[in-house]
């Protein structure tokens, strides 16, 4: 295609909002002639199912529950008056909370003001904070923000040295819907033996987000943590950045909330028309559809030109692949569905994977982002003509003109600036394309089974090393290899489990077993300590 003919296609495809600053370009997507067509019974079915979804119906027959997080930026459509009040008292109590610490009134016992935060979770209840925190966060936040996001112990003292001798004015955010997520209860003890280790009071640090009657809730109330903060059975992880999870983050580093849910409300209204094409969300599902025939068939390459959303591409990873990757749709019909999402950051990925996008194998399609102000206040000519931001447009049209001349499909999201409203309307953007492709696809995105059976598992994994330590210390000096442990512990059909748990003890002094090592490491010894 010529480009003055992509000109045309642009000028007829491109959706572009003057209020949102957003744009949806669609013109480097092959759709077929009368695909929009052909898809419209189809959309405004997923229509119907999203005002449905909106209005309170069980969305989540699994756990039969209603999926409510578009209320959160817009609480008078919530469908009792009860959650109305719940979502605006809340929205209060944070920007009070958050403003009695920035004011020294809730400190650290010393009296001095917090000047650091550590966030405790995992999934969405890290993602979505900490694409926030990075996206929004600088120089001027009123907080200086930590994660724990992983039961890795070593990213965690990573974390800990890192805070070093400010931990006696950090203030801990504990994030968990049942309060039982292991990552999570992890995390919350090994920051409690740091605090207790320097001299400290961890629940005089503390605050809660959780379900109300959960462990962590009577964890919280029974040892008179500063604060607690709800968790709606109703806000499923992945999309509760406009939750308390995401928004007492946000409030205490002190980024503008309010902006943040006007722009997500602002894209909700917009996102809501039956009218396709003046649906940025419903162009982007069709966009996913045709691209990866509606059965996951490519992959989605996300190419953010902007550091501050470098982590989009994490964020989006579990809101898409968690919300679409079925292996049964709506029927109980077998159907194995899903988008993998990738992705880093322009234009570090021309110097990365741009090469094999180019030339290499042909299994996916591009979301670019495209982010028009450069920073705050002018830019330096790097050459005449020319600032690092010129070039860093340039990199962009030039990767997107380079794939499109190798038939490589893309479609490119505009913002004007990265901004609160800017990036609360992103995520509505993202949040309404997934339940409206889901739709479309016929797969429930608000449930995870597949999740729930990786907890399973590593709990059984668990529960057989417990076996295996008693064992161990009940015959103390007693050799076994692998194969005779899981003999002894009548678990025959576990010894692979076995070897893999007995080589992690191994290579770990904390339950006082130690190893004879062998020539082949299947055949290693294992015994106890004297």
């Amino acid at each position: 295609m010529q480009k003055q003919q992509l000109w045309q296609r642009y000028k007829n495809l491109l959706y572009h909002d003057p209020e949102l600053e957003l744009s949806v370009d669609t013109s480097r997507i092959n759709f077929p002639d009368g695909f929009f067509e052909e898809m419209e019974p189809r959309l405004q079915q997923a229509y119907q199912e999203m005002e449905a979804l909106e209005q309170g119906a069980i969305a989540n027959p699994d756990e039969n529950r209603m999926v409510g997080h578009y209320w959160l930026r817009a609480p008078e459509l919530a469908p009792e008056p009860a959650l109305t009040e719940e979502i605006v008292s809340t929205l209060a109590a944070i920007k009070a909370f958050a403003a009695s610490v920035h004011q020294g009134n809730i400190a650290a016992p010393d009296g001095h003001r917090f000047t650091d935060l550590l966030i405790i979770g995992i999934g969405g209840s890290a993602l979505g904070p900490q694409f926030v925190a990075d996206s929004l966060g600088g120089s001027r936040d009123l907080l200086r923000i930590w994660f724990f996001d992983n039961t890795d112990p070593d990213g965690m003292d990573k974390v800990i040295s890192g805070i070093g001798a400010a931990l006696k004015q950090t203030l801990a955010v504990v994030i968990s819907k049942s309060g039982g997520t292991k990552e999570t209860r992890n995390g919350m003890l090994e920051a409690r033996q740091a605090f207790e280790r320097a001299g400290l009071n961890f629940a005089a640090h503390a605050v809660a987000v959780t379900g109300s009657g959960s462990e962590l809730d009577a964890t919280a109330s029974g040892e008179s943590w500063l604060g607690v903060f709800p968790m709606w059975d109703w806000v499923g992880g992945r999309t509760s950045v406009t939750s308390a999870v995401g928004l007492l983050p946000a409030a205490l580093q002190g980024i503008d909330v309010d902006r943040l849910l006007a722009g997500a409300r602002a894209c909700d209204e917009k996102t809501r028309s039956r009218v396709t094409r003046d649906n940025p969300a419903a162009v982007l599902a069709l966009t996913w559809f045709h691209a990866t025939q509606g059965k996951g068939a490519r992959d989605m390459v996300l190419l953010p030109y902007k550091d501050r959303l470098l982590l989009f591409s994490r964020y989006l990873q579990q809101l898409i692949m968690e919300s679409l990757g079925k292996e049964l749709d709506r029927d109980g019909k077998q159907v194995l569905q899903g988008i993998a999402v990738y992705g880093n950051k322009g234009a570090t990925d021309q110097h990365a994977y741009v090469q094999q996008l180019r030339e290499g194998v042909h299994n996916f399609f591009v979301t670019f982002i495209e982010v028009l102000k450069d920073r705050e206040g002018p830019s330096m000519e790097v050459e005449p003509g020319a600032t690092s931001g010129d070039y860093l447009s340039g990199f962009f049209q030039g990767t997107r003109s380079a794939l499109y001349e190798k038939g490589r499909e893309s479609v490119t999201i505009t913002v004007r600036e990265i901004s609160p409203a800017s990036i609360g309307a992103l995520i509505a953007l993202y949040e309404r394309a997934v339940g409206l492709y889901a739709s479309l696809v016929n797969v429930n995105a608000y449930h995870q089974p597949g999740v729930e059976a990786g907890k399973k598992a590593a709990g059984a994994v668990l529960k057989l090393q417990g076996e295996i330590i008693e064992m161990l210390r009940r015959q103390p000096n007693r050799e076994f290899t692998c194969e005779e442990m899981s003999m002894a512990l009548a678990r025959p059909e576990e010894v692979e489990t076995t070897f893999m748990i007995l080589r992690h003890l191994a290579a770990n002094g904390d339950h006082g077993v130690a190893v004879a090592v062998k020539e082949k490491i299947w055949e290693n010894k294992y015994r106890s300590k004297d």
